[in-house]
């Protein structure tokens, strides 16, 4: 089973840049999005409902911003869209589609830049962070748990192309790259970097201007976070930085 994960940056957009190709022709079972950007109603219906798929959306309030969804070719067994605090639900940043007793789960990860760039929205971030972590223990209980998404945060410097110049910015602060290695004393396995330990140049988010990706000055801020029966089962985990259309690319494992 493949299962990957992709901040497509706007779906509508990425639409138009080959994501139904890359949707159809990569051997996936599971794709997650984060960062929708769309009302499913404003989704044409070869996105919205593409032949062999089945899609569910967990969107945000406010038009054109953030939004998460998950497309799978068997129908999930049960779908869940709320962490039950209205702060976070209206930002359409948490999704899980439940096959059996495996929980796949979907995250846009809120960044901790505010508005003027001042790190103003980090406590948003770290509570967000809490309360996902309390709910998937929850779901721990009953399987197999894979936490994909947008993380918005580079754990260790191996994860980012110029930690030093970064020690001060949302998504490298120490408090929020603690929360990662918090989840990984709670048992939690970064599946990439358990399967690619030390191997530098590995990104996954890349700035839009200046060449950033094609000389690989990125940061690896997407992750698929396993429980540990979950993490049992990996087979392979990769990275896809050769597929375009979002300022993130995929990633994503194989699992048994």
């Amino acid at each position: 089973m493949r299962i990957v994960s992709w901040n497509v940056n706007g779906l509508r957009a990425c639409a138009k840049k080959g994501f139904l190709n890359v949707l159809n022709t990569n051997n996936i079972d599971v794709l997650c999005l984060q960062e929708v950007r769309a009302f499913p109603e404003q989704l044409t219906k070869e996105v919205l409902d593409p032949e062999g798929w089945h899609a569910v959306f967990s969107p945000a309030e406010r038009p054109g911003y953030s939004g998460v969804a998950i497309y799978s070719k068997k129908k999930p067994t049960k779908v869940i869209n709320s962490l039950g605090v209205k702060k976070f639900d209206e930002e359409g940043r948490f999704l899980v589609t439940k096959f059996g007793r495996l929980s796949i789960a979907s995250i846009y990860f809120p960044n901790g830049s505010g508005k003027e760039r001042d790190n103003s929205r980090v406590p948003y971030k770290l509570d967000f962070c809490g309360q996902v972590l309390e709910h998937i223990k929850q779901l721990e209980k009953t399987g197999p748990v894979l936490v994909t998404g947008d993380y918005n945060t580079a754990h260790h410097e191996i994860d980012i192309a110029r930690p030093k110049s970064n020690k001060n910015s949302s998504g490298f602060l120490l408090i929020e790259r603690e929360v990662l290695s918090n989840w990984e004393k709670e048992g939690w396995v970064d599946t990439f970097r358990s399967l690619h330990p030390n191997e530098p140049d590995h990104y996954t988010w890349w700035r839009q201007f200046g060449g950033m990706r094609e000389a690989n000055v990125g940061w690896r801020i997407d992750y698929i976070m396993a429980s540990k029966s979950a993490s049992k089962r990996i087979k392979d985990a990769f990275i896809w930085p050769n597929i375009l259309g979002s300022d993130h690319c995929p990633i994503g494992v194989d699992i048994d």
